[in-house]
């Protein structure tokens, strides 16, 4: 979780605020970081994208050791 929440606030840094947005709502959404480490806790990977006009960051979370 502490690589998905550093990569998602790297990326939105750098993204127009419009952009930016679902990524800080994200980071900022304790329920929803809470679904996710449901999801690893059981050995299913996260999915977080996050894009712009011309870019799309697909971040995805697994636990070391497991293939998504």
């Amino acid at each position: 979780m502490r690589w998905l929440r550093e990569r998602t606030s790297h990326i939105t840094d750098q993204l127009d605020t419009a952009y930016a947005r679902p990524g800080r709502h994200w980071l900022s959404d304790e329920p929803e970081q809470e679904r996710a480490l449901a999801y690893l806790a059981t050995g299913t990977a996260y999915q977080l994208t996050l894009y712009d006009d011309s870019t799309r960051y697909v971040l995805v979370a697994n636990l070391r050791g497991t293939a998504s």
